[in-house]
């Protein structure tokens, strides 16, 4: 059975003059295993995948999974609100070689907890691949309950849970629930601390495509048992992290500011858009204050 423990990085898709930068991509995927990070997320919501279309969204996975060549896990987002398309594009991570898949609860439709269910018993009956589920109701509008998570957790295939409820008390419970072969990855980088200390085994990560060692030390201190030092650096992050979920909606702050960063990706893709400029000079504010030896500005 996968174990997946550390830090992956929720990685956000170049855009360039309305397609897909793919060299840039490359150069992301690059730095960030050479920066440490345990594994990367292809088209997940950092990654803008409701905007790709399947041609994209199955390229984005195959390029970062021949750009990676080998160095880290690739945890391939193939969630969407129709089974059919989450078993569709679960079964084409499986067959270029992801290592997991990253299933979000469907989204709009609003299934119940039998429904949800279902759809996710249906891709691990079908797939041979390790599927991560994702609880993300801001995202989705339904929250997976802990007992909906422990009827799945016993399918070989159905091998964690990315957390991203706010909620200490879910993690817990699943954690109760489910036990120490289940892992469960934070979802939201200013709670990673916390649901680390009661149980989980890393982070997927938004903050990691601008300060992937940062979050690595502070992963690797909260696995090592060293949590003064963890709580050190996550005081420190702490203003970044809610400020790429405050600022703007998720990727539109981690994207401007790896612009600011000089580490342009590109544009952001409608009916996502750019922040207004007050917005943008906070950003940058934070950034000088906070990681001017990184940034340069």
């Amino acid at each position: 059975m996968l174990h997946l423990a550390g830090t992956f990085t929720a990685l956000v898709t170049p855009f360039r003059n309305g397609v897909v930068d793919y060299d840039r991509l490359r150069t992301n995927v690059d730095a960030q295993l050479a920066a440490g990070v345990d594994g990367l997320v292809p088209c997940g919501t950092t990654g803008e995948s409701p905007t790709l279309s399947h041609e994209e969204h199955r390229l984005v996975i195959e390029k970062t999974i021949e750009f990676a060549a080998g160095r880290g896990t690739i945890i391939a987002g193939t969630g969407s609100n129709a089974t059919s398309e989450a078993l569709s594009l679960t079964r084409h991570a499986a067959d270029v070689g992801a290592h997991a898949a990253l299933m979000v609860n469907p989204y709009y439709n609003k299934p119940s907890q039998e429904g949800l269910y279902r759809h996710f018993m249906t891709v691990a009956d079908a797939v041979d691949l390790p599927v991560v589920l994702y609880n993300i109701p801001g995202r989705t509008n339904i929250t997976m309950t802990p007992e909906t998570v422990e009827r799945l957790a016993k399918h070989p295939h159905i091998v964690a849970d990315k957390e991203a409820t706010g909620s200490i008390d879910i993690a817990s419970e699943i954690k109760m629930r489910c036990g120490d072969d289940f892992a469960v990855l934070s979802g939201d980088d200013s709670l990673t601390l916390p649901l680390m200390s009661v149980g989980a085994s890393g982070v997927i990560s938004v903050l990691t495509n601008l300060l992937p060692e940062r979050v690595v030390e502070l992963v690797k201190a909260a696995s090592d048992g060293d949590f003064d030092t963890a709580r050190q650096k996550h005081l420190a992050l702490f203003p970044l992290f809610k400020a790429m979920l405050t600022l703007a909606v998720n990727p539109v702050t981690i994207k401007t500011a790896l612009h600011l960063a000089g580490r342009d990706t590109g544009e952001i893709r409608l009916p996502l858009c750019e922040m207004p400029p007050e917005d943008r000079a906070t950003l940058k504010t934070l950034l000088q204050k906070h990681v001017p030896e990184a940034v340069g500005v």
